[in-house]
């Protein structure tokens, strides 16, 4: 879902539920309501917005840019579960709040950020008093159980290598130069940061891509492509 131009603040302020499919089923005053009692925060590029362990108290929704939700293993290791576009709602933070579980996973801004907060208490309210609005969490639930069955499939069924090149052929699809680390991709893929360079170098070797210093290059996009598709799983 591509981000959205929102308009003067104000308008933020008044009309933001307008803009999530989801609230297409409440009425204005209903709409009105989640907007009156809501905060709007930004976050810059990088910012934690929230974090392991922690304690849920807000239901997120994204108003501009892009939040990178990711688990951290107690290794160290990381991996993105999803990202959460303009337009959408956090599934983490709504079921966390359900659940009261803390949160099991970080949320990071991945550029300038826009969110609208509700407080748990709202958010217990309208449980309680909405059809729709309860619809709406348990469509969210579904769609993110959805999502994380499909990570889980190319975890455990698909090859490193070719998950690798389905990655950079989606990181390359605006442009050929493609700007990560090999970290970053690991990160990506769920994996180490030795795999992903092993993975690189045969690319390289093949000539489909060249490399420097966190910037890979795709110089063959098709037979990348065409790896990808010979090995679906």
């Amino acid at each position: 879902m591509c981000s959205r131009r929102l308009g003067p603040k104000f308008d933020i302020l008044k009309n933001w539920p307008s803009q999530f499919d989801e609230f297409s089923a409440l009425t204005n005053q209903l709409k009105i309501r989640i907007a009156t009692n809501s905060n709007i925060v930004s976050y810059k590029k990088n910012q934690l917005i929230f974090n392991l362990a922690e304690s849920p108290q807000k239901m997120l929704f994204i108003l501009n840019g892009t939040v990178r939700v990711q688990h951290v293993s107690e290794n160290g290791r990381e991996i993105v579960l999803y990202r959460i576009q303009s337009g959408q709602v956090c599934v983490l933070t709504t079921s966390s709040l359900e659940t009261l579980d803390h949160f099991s996973a970080q949320g990071l801004a991945e550029n300038d950020v826009m969110i609208a907060h509700i407080s748990k208490g709202i958010f217990d309210q309208l449980v309680m008093t909405s059809t729709p609005f309860r619809d709406l969490v348990f469509a969210t639930y579904t769609k993110s159980f959805s999502n994380l069955f499909l990570l889980i499939d190319e975890i455990a069924f698909q090859r490193v290598d070719v998950r690798l090149a389905k990655k950079l052929i989606s990181m390359s699809k605006t442009c050929n130069i493609v700007n990560i680390t090999h970290q970053g991709l690991a990160t990506e893929l769920g994996t180490a940061r030795e795999v992903i360079s092993r993975e690189l170098k045969e690319f390289q070797m093949r000539g489909w891509i060249t490399q420097s210093r966190a910037k890979i290059t795709v110089v063959e996009a098709d037979k990348l492509s065409a790896f990808y598709l010979k090995n679906p799983s």
